[in-house]
């Protein structure tokens, strides 16, 4: 499996980045975190207050920001804005809802594929985000589509927010979840949707280990039987 590409889809809250952060220690793979990147495109066009009607103005600024993951100790990533370390940054409800606006632009989206592709292009990577086994790597050799129950999911952003020191209720959690589900399956670019070929995983009830457990279990498997 050492040159595998391994892509890990799905909503908010599924447990998408734990899970992928956690198989790519176990395979030693490069783990690739797209949401990351598209909430780096969010900050940027917070920060340059650019109207979302501005497409043109938004994609020449995201093909100009040089986003970069730099590897910390054991598997912390740090993510990295035109050299300004914007890990914590892009963590906050306020860019969570921009990038979802964002990555709706067609320019960005086809500007942050072209760099996820240069990041995958030699193998050996867990890559995930929610249009990776359908847009950017649709030859992935493993697919994933990680889900769970709206209400898990809610759930468990609410008390990863908490954690952070983000006071918002379980309820405005959940709508801006709803909202987010919604623009994220219905937009015209790469909807958010499991690959015909990807293994559909709930991850309710399940620690991220048990699921990289079954994940490397399920892959073992379908290697066998190819």
């Amino acid at each position: 499996m050492k040159n595998d590409t391994i892509a890990i889809d799905g909503p908010a809250g599924a447990g998408k980045s734990t899970v992928a952060r956690l198989l790519a220690r176990r395979l030693g793979f490069l783990y690739v975190d797209t949401g990351a990147m598209y909430r780096a495109a969010a900050l940027v066009v917070e920060r340059n207050a650019v109207a979302f009607t501005a497409e043109d103005e938004i994609t020449a600024l995201i093909r100009s920001a040089r986003i970069e993951f730099v590897n910390g100790e054991g598997d912390t990533q740090y993510l990295y804005l035109n050299g300004e370390d914007v890990t914590e940054a892009i963590r906050t409800p306020g860019v969570a809802s921009l990038a979802s606006q964002v990555s709706a632009i067609p320019g960005v989206r086809r500007a942050l594929v072209a760099l996820q592709q240069q990041l995958a292009v030699s193998g050996g990577v867990v890559m995930e985000g929610r249009d990776i086994g359908t847009v950017v790597a649709p030859d992935a050799e493993i697919k994933i589509f990680l889900t769970a129950t709206p209400e898990e999911r809610a759930n468990r952003r609410h008390a990863e927010l908490a954690a952070r020191g983000n006071d918002v209720s379980l309820e405005s959690v959940r709508a801006d979840q709803d909202e987010r589900d919604e623009r994220d399956a219905t937009r015209q670019v790469a909807p958010l949707v499991a690959a015909s070929d990807a293994i559909i995983l709930y991850s309710d009830g399940q620690t991220p280990e048990e699921i990289v457990e079954d994940i490397v279990a399920m892959t073992e498997a379908r290697r066998r039987e190819a």
